[in-house]
Parts: structure tokens; C-alpha cells; sequence
């Protein structure tokens, strides 16, 4: 069943307008009769259906709210370090399929693309279109926020997750496993704080303003993983520990 996004489910009857009313008229060629689901910025879900329908305006009857939830126990933020071309794309479409609550785009000393100003705003613009596609596609309850572009500083200061990881390449004595096991034995692993690098990877000065601000770095394995790969593995693994991806 479609999942549209709506601020608030304020009433029984309500319109739906703009980008999605074309695209439930124009490509998913519905009707009146046909239900889909909505959900609201605060995660309230419902069952709806269409009582009329043109181009730009689709009205809708909510038949019942919905109780089941499709969000992760464990708000998890995903510090990606720009990576090139098309791969932070990627990155972000399926770490929100996946379950990320939030994606933060970090400028790293060995990233190879530089975005700043104008540049930045345009991208994560894009991004944040990309976040809302995929939510709708996974049938997440929220639409994941692309942050702006930060530096490693700024991303630090601003994330005060109670487990912070970040996965570094030269790390052999912790693995990300090791990691969790410590996390859920504090019973800390209510929000997670992961940090990926670019494609040059993570520099030394990086890793120890993660480890000051009580990052703990961890092994992803005998193997390099690509930078569009490391922080989807990770999430995988994360997800896994916690019973999110089955029992």
C-alpha cells in the first residue's frame, strides 16, 4: 500500500496536495475508492481512502489510525564523510530504507569533493528529496532529515547520541560487535552516533577529536570496504545486534 507523508492528521477528511497529488493521480493513476496510508511528522500513521481526486488535489476519509510501527529501537545517525560522484546518493537512499534517523554529510580532510555555500544547499536540497522518496518507498514512519554539510568538529558538538562508533580501518583490538555488546550492557543503545569516512578514509587528527568527544573505534572486518558500502554494512550489522532485522 502507498505511503504519503502529511504534518498532521488534524481530521477525518483531508486534502493532499502538490507533488504527491500528481503523483497519485498522474502515475499511480488511483481512484476514489482506493486506499493508502498516511502518516504525519509526529509518526501517527493511518489507513485513508480517496473520496476524490483531480491533478492537483486529492481528498481523503481516514478510516482507522494505525498502531504498528516500522521505526528501529535505536535512533540511529549516520556521519557520512562526502564521498564523490554519485555515491553519497546511494549512501543516503539506502541508509534510509534501512532505518537511519538522520544523515549528516561531513567535509572530511581527505574528501575528495568539497561542497560549500550555495553548492552545499543545492545538494543536500537534492538529498533530502532522495531521504523522502526512499521513506515513502520502505514505509518508514518518518522522513529521515539530510543535515547541512558539517565539518568533523561541528558534526561532533552537535551529536550527543549516548553509543558513538566510528568505523576505522586500522582498528584490530575492538570490533563493531564487541562494541554493541559493551553499549547494551550500559544500556546504551538507545541512539547510536555512526561515523563513516570518504573514500581517503579517516585522518589521525579526526579520529582522536572522535575518540575526545568518546567515539570508540571499531573493526568492520579483515577486509576494506568502499566508502558507499562501509556505513550500509555497519548499519546492517547494528540492526542485526538489536533485533531489527528479525528475531
Amino acid at each position: 500500500m502507498h505511503r504519503f507523508f502529511v504534518p498532521q492528521l488534524y481530521n477525518e477528511t483531508m486534502t493532499i496536495e502538490g507533488v504527491d497529488a500528481r503523483h497519485i493521480s498522474k502515475v499511480l493513476r488511483m481512484q476514489p475508492g482506493a486506499q493508502l496510508q498516511l502518516v504525519s511528522d509526529d509518526g501517527v500513521s493511518a489507513l485513508a481512502e480517496i473520496t476524490a481526486i483531480d491533478s492537483e488535489c486529492v481528498t481523503v476519509h481516514c478510516l482507522e489510525k494505525l498502531a504498528e510501527s516500522h521505526e528501529p529501537a535505536v535512533r540511529l545517525i549516520l556521519a557520512q564523510g562526502l564521498a564523490k560522484g554519485e555515491k553519497m546518493e546511494f549512501i543516503i537512499q539506502k541508509a534510509v530504507e534501512m532505518g537511519a534517523y538522520s544523515v549528516v554529510p561531513v567535509a572530511m580532510e581527505h574528501s575528495v569533493v568539497r561542497l560549500d555555500g550555495a553548492k552545499a544547499a543545492k545538494k543536500v536540497e537534492r538529498w533530502q528529496k532522495i531521504a523522502e522518496s526512499a521513506a515513502k518507498q520502505s514505509k518508514r514512519d518518518i522522513i529521515p532529515e539530510v543535515q547541512p554539510v558539517q565539518t568533523m568538529a561541528q558534526m561532533l558538538a552537535a551529536n550527543d547520541c549516548a553509543t558513538k562508533i566510528i568505523a576505522y580501518e586500522c582498528e584490530d583490538k575492538k570490533s563493531l560487535k564487541a562494541a554493541l555488546k559493551e553499549a547494551q550492557a550500559k544500556g546504551a543503545l538507545t541512539d547510536l552516533l555512526l561515523i563513516i569516512g570518504p573514500e581517503g578514509g579517516i585522518s589521525e587528527a579526526e579520529l582522536d577529536a572522535a575518540r575526545a568527544a568518546d567515539a570508540v573505534p571499531v573493526s568492520l572486518g579483515r577486509r576494506i570496504l568502499r566508502a558507499e558500502t562501509a556505513g550500509l554494512v555497519a548499519i546492517s550489522a547494528i540492526f542485526y545486534e538489536t533485533g531489527d532485522l528479525g528475531d
